[in-house]
């Protein structure tokens, strides 16, 4: 019965099928080979549907969309070129900077590309960068939005396996700074080379106070949320209903760039990419209950302890598992997927659930700019109107930073856990 719930499951995937159906269908034939009824299955995609967590998703993703819609994002960019826009790639050092704040508000590498990724690309290619080379740092600075708190990947990673979302958002928070100044340094290096554009007068301090001025509304985005996650004064998916609040407040009332009209369309989208993940999630937690009743989670840490022993070793088979699901897999449905069959290894293996959550986001991350079906690398291409195969030789340098990232904060658990440590103890 084993191998054909899971031949079914191999035979779906190869189809092509979605990845939502995959996990339906496949689950689907186990109950009809067990004899549960199939009315057992949709009382399971409901219950999953009602979780205080998961709700953190919808309300992160509807914060994300107020603000690109709300002009925060020209606030955030403005006041990032007078801050670094004098050193060498000018604005693609500014692209960077401005994705590592906008992280700190949206949670969603998506939101950055869509929101941000429009005026970069534009900005950039106006001042004489190439098109591909302003998609490609656009597609890897957007992949910092996950990593930097808040975090949807790491909502989705706290609600599957029980880790306190607050402790993995400060734990994010290092390892995404860290991730951002590596792309800043790339940024540097290419530029020198290829000699790209810079300002070529540094702003002045006034300049700064006042660019800084005007983006302190947005900037304060961050420090409500993660100030009130960290202190205690409310849970993450609070947070994520005061930052949508806040969002609603600054387009509405303070910036005025959001209409009654383009409000509706704003709810009618988040409701849209709602239920696509959502769905997801639901058909996931079926599969996970299959994958636990059949026991293969427990009989592959068996296998993969038994047969490496170094835990070490593991985290490196489970990292170069990861990166090659995300040449072919959306990154939501790999981690439903996959956390499931993972967190027994973890265990048995003396991993911290928490400490993996980063390397698991930061993969998640990498796999949104690897071909050939990076997301982020097809939105991008998109906005820059080039070809996908130029922005995937552009990113190669970006995709190698980030690696170095990843191997870094998964061989140092003292990196992403230095902040958990010193707030919890």
């Amino acid at each position: 019965m084993t191998y054909i719930f899971l031949l079914s499951f191999v035979l779906l995937l190869i189809s092509g099928m979605p990845i939502t159906f995959v996990l339906g269908v496949s689950s689907l034939i186990y109950f009809r080979l067990v004899g549960i009824p199939f009315e057992a299955m949709a009382q399971f995609m409901a219950v999953t549907f009602d979780s205080f967590v998961l709700l953190a998703i919808p309300l992160f993703m509807l914060a994300g969309m107020l603000m690109n819609a709300g002009g925060i994002t020209d606030k955030l960019f403005g006041f990032a070129n007078v801050c670094v826009g004098h050193i060498s790639g000018g604005l693609a050092q500014v692209n960077v900077l401005a994705s590592m704040i906008f992280a700190g508000m949206s949670g969603s590498a998506t939101a950055d590309c869509a929101g941000l990724g429009q005026i970069e690309i534009k900005a950039m290619r106006d001042k004489g960068f190439d098109p591909d080379f302003s998609a490609a740092i656009s597609a890897a600075s957007a992949c910092l939005g996950p990593i930097i708190p808040p975090s949807i990947s790491m909502v989705i990673y706290g609600a599957i396996t029980g880790v306190s979302i607050a402790a993995l958002f400060a734990a994010g928070i290092i390892p995404g700074l860290l991730a951002g100044l590596g792309l800043m340094v790339m940024n540097y290096i290419i530029s020198k080379k290829r000699r790209f554009p810079r300002c070529d007068i540094r702003a002045s301090r006034k300049e700064i106070i006042q660019a800084f001025w005007k983006a302190l509304p947005p900037l304060l985005t961050p420090v409500i949320i993660l100030g009130g996650i960290l202190t205690g004064v409310f849970t993450p998916t609070e947070a994520a209903g005061v930052a949508s609040l806040y969002a609603f407040i600054l387009g509405v009332f303070v910036y005025k760039k959001i209409s009654f009209k383009q409000l509706l369309g704003i709810f009618y989208d988040v409701g849209k990419l709602s239920a696509s993940v959502m769905v997801i999630v639901s058909t996931a937690r079926v599969f996970g209950y299959v994958l636990t009743q059949q026991g293969i989670p427990q009989q592959m840490a068996h296998a993969l302890i038994s047969g490496l022993g170094n835990k070490y070793l593991i985290l490196l088979v489970l990292n170069l598992f990861l990166l090659f699901l995300g040449c072919f897999l959306e990154s939501t449905a790999i981690e439903l997927m996959i956390i499931p069959l993972l967190s027994p290894i973890l265990n048995g293996a003396g991993i911290s659930l928490l400490h993996f959550g980063i390397v698991m986001a930061i993969n998640m991350q990498v796999a949104l700019i690897t071909p050939p079906m990076g997301m982020s690398l097809f939105v991008v291409s998109k906005l820059a109107n080039t070809a996908y195969e130029r922005v995937v030789k552009a990113i190669i340098p970006f995709l190698i930073v980030l690696i170095i990232v990843l191997v870094l904060i998964t061989y140092v658990p003292s990196i992403p856990l230095f902040l958990p440590n010193l707030i919890w103890g």
